[in-house]
């Protein structure tokens, strides 16, 4: 912990290293208008049994993604801590005020918990959670899964995402961890924007990392949330927090290009998908058409392959607007 900062407002209701399976909150005092004394209450769930790693689970980094939400929750509500070999931390709502209005960004102070690592604990809300996390959290644990989905806005293949990193032996172990999860798809991801991202912080500090892109459109489905589920088990036991060896499913290699990766709309309007996520396209094939929703009688406007590859992630919504992300395209290995 940065001794050089206030100590964080945010304390946990139940003890971090006692055995057994304990259920309770962190506590971030917030002072409002319906409430002077009020606080937000973020679930925190902890399992400790005897000595091994301490791995830290979270989900609802943002608050329309329900994947990890969904799939931490159900651990918690069915684990035995004969199962745990050492700790894990589990926040399954790490943006609860942002998870409970069913938006990307908090209702509270409209900041992307995702966007403003490593936090203050001066801050906003949001850069109160993210210091917490980064000082607190994050400290005590031997690695960290991330678990996210395309939320509202997104739809992505399912896949385990790790990142390329300057420290190549770290990135060939969270590749491993990658594989260990078992998803249908997993890539290294290209980042748009990495700057204060969890991601990031965990990653500069050393610790284990593994993300997720499981499908999206604001909701889970039974054959996503299986992958997820199952992945959850398998990474715990590959890094050894669980009893058991990992059984994952193959997973097809997603390569990510550096440049002309993300299809960026330069136009707004109504959407039309020529191909379905997950086709192969070809360069120079149009994969969308944006319609002028203002004046009738103008011709759509051709959204093109810049690669050859496959649709890996689509705009979910209808509409689309000038600088959105239309399309993510990859490379499948052979």
């Amino acid at each position: 912990m940065n001794s050089a900062l206030p100590a964080s407002p945010i304390s946990a209701t139940i003890p971090l290293d006692a055995p057994g399976v304990h259920h309770g909150h962190l506590h971030l005092p917030h002072s409002r208008d319906d409430s002077a004394y009020g606080a937000i209450m973020i679930p925190l769930s902890v399992i400790v049994n005897g000595d091994g790693p301490t791995v830290l689970l979270t989900g609802g980094n943002h608050g329309d993604e329900y994947h990890g939400p969904l799939a931490l929750t159900k651990l918690v509500n069915g684990i035995d801590a004969s199962e745990v070999t050492g700790r894990i931390i589990v926040v399954p709502y790490m943006n609860h005020p942002a998870f409970t209005g069913a938006s990307r960004n908090s209702p509270i102070d409209g900041q992307n918990l995702n966007r403003v690592f490593p936090g203050s604990p001066t801050g906003s809300v949001t850069e109160k959670i993210a210091d917490y996390m980064t000082r607190y959290l994050l400290p005590i644990a031997d690695a960290v899964l991330d678990i996210h989905d395309g939320g509202k806005t997104l739809e992505f293949l399912p896949m385990a995402a790790s990142h390329v990193m300057d420290n190549k032996e770290h990135e060939a172990r969270n590749w491993n961890a990658a594989l260990a999860f078992g998803a249908p798809f997993v890539t290294k991801l290209v980042e748009l924007d990495m700057l204060g991202m969890w991601d990031a912080v965990v990653e500069d500090s050393g610790t284990p990392f593994l993300s997720t892109e499981m499908a999206g459109g604001g909701t889970t489905r039974p054959s996503s949330m299986q992958i997820v589920v199952d992945g959850v088990r398998n990474v715990l036991q590959h890094w050894g927090a669980m009893a058991g060896e990992p059984t994952p499913e193959p997973s097809t290699v997603l390569d990510i290009p550096e440049d002309n990766a993300y299809l960026i709309s330069e136009d707004e309007g109504l959407l039309e998908w020529l191909v379905e996520l997950g086709d192969d396209v070809a360069e120079g094939q149009p994969v969308a058409r944006i319609y002028d929703t203002v004046k009738l009688g103008n011709p759509p406007i051709d959204v093109v392959a810049t690669i050859d590859g496959v649709i890996a992630m689509r705009h979910f919504p209808g509409l689309v607007k000038m600088g959105d992300a239309i399309a993510l395209l990859a490379v499948a290995s052979p």
